[in-house]
């Protein structure tokens, strides 16, 4: 069974066909998936979503793109709102030097309040990062440093701290990124002909790894160029298992026990669905 662990169903893409998105998903061997936030009104959306379905889960923030709505007020609510039991994370927050809708400097306040915010509430967060991948670390290196003990397991245990979502950055920086105690999530980039993701995956491995849909952004070959959902995270699956020559169902239980521990969700028991 696949979980996706980072899926937009509260796009207005979905309004009309909800439903059958979260069918197609079941179908296709989605055990979970996981709703992040870009708003105060986005992550109210997911904690709705998350409240009628067993298998789905919240994440609350801002981000980077919206940080000018950010307001105190705001992110008072946001913190507030991580106290729901199907609140699994603070995010989508984190940093976008591409399109830079928002100043930078507000980006990067609102970025490191929202850290603060998952070290007091000890949740670990969802990050964004486009061309922006240096410092989205550089500043959880900060965080961490201030707060050591964020996230850590039982008795000192591995961390769990988040995960840069969508991951663009080379090996080194993703070694970086593991050892602060983070995860590093892939999705349908590694399906694409010119993306050097999947290279950067096969150096990598599989153990500190999710899969992810973003949808409805980023569908996978054969699907690219449509609306994505997170059925179609089986196609990003079998490319990695025909890249690493390995079962597809080995991809699904490393990466979904993976996000099973980043997240600590509490999934329903469910028969497993026939893939196709």
């Amino acid at each position: 069974m696949l979980i996706d662990s980072h899926a937009h169903l509260f796009n207005e893409d979905f309004q009309n066909d909800l439903r059958g998105v979260i069918h197609r998903a079941r179908e296709s061997g989605i055990d979970a998936i996981v709703v992040p936030g870009t708003t105060l009104e986005t992550s109210r959306e997911a904690v709705e979503l998350a409240e009628k379905h067993d298998f789905l889960f919240a994440c609350v923030g801002y981000h980077p793109h919206e940080a000018s709505r950010a307001t105190d007020e705001n992110l008072a609510e946001i913190e507030r709102l991580s106290s729901h039991e199907k609140v699994v994370a603070i995010g989508e927050i984190g940093l976008d030097f591409h399109y830079d809708f928002a100043p930078r400097d507000k980006q990067q306040h609102v970025y490191k309040s929202q850290l603060d915010i998952a070290c007091r509430r000890d949740l670990p967060v969802v990050i964004h990062t486009r061309e922006s991948t240096a410092e989205a670390i550089q500043a959880v290196r900060e965080v961490v440093e201030q707060s050591p003990k964020w996230q850590l397991g039982e008795n000192g245990g591995e961390a769990k701290r988040g995960v840069f979502h969508c991951f663009s950055g080379n090996a080194d920086e993703a070694k970086e990124v593991f050892a602060l105690g983070f995860y590093v999530s892939y999705g349908g980039m590694v399906t694409f002909k010119n993306s050097k993701a999947l290279e950067t995956l096969q150096t990598l491995g599989l153990s500190r790894v999710l899969l992810e849909t973003d949808s409805p952004y980023l569908a996978p070959v054969p699907m690219r160029g449509k609306k994505n959902e997170p059925a179609n995270m089986i196609h990003t699956a079998k490319k990695i298992s025909e890249s690493f020559n390995i079962p597809l169902d080995h991809v699904a239980e490393i990466t979904s026990r993976n996000a099973r521990m980043l997240f600590g969700l509490k999934l329903p028991f469910t028969q497993p669905a026939a893939r196709q």
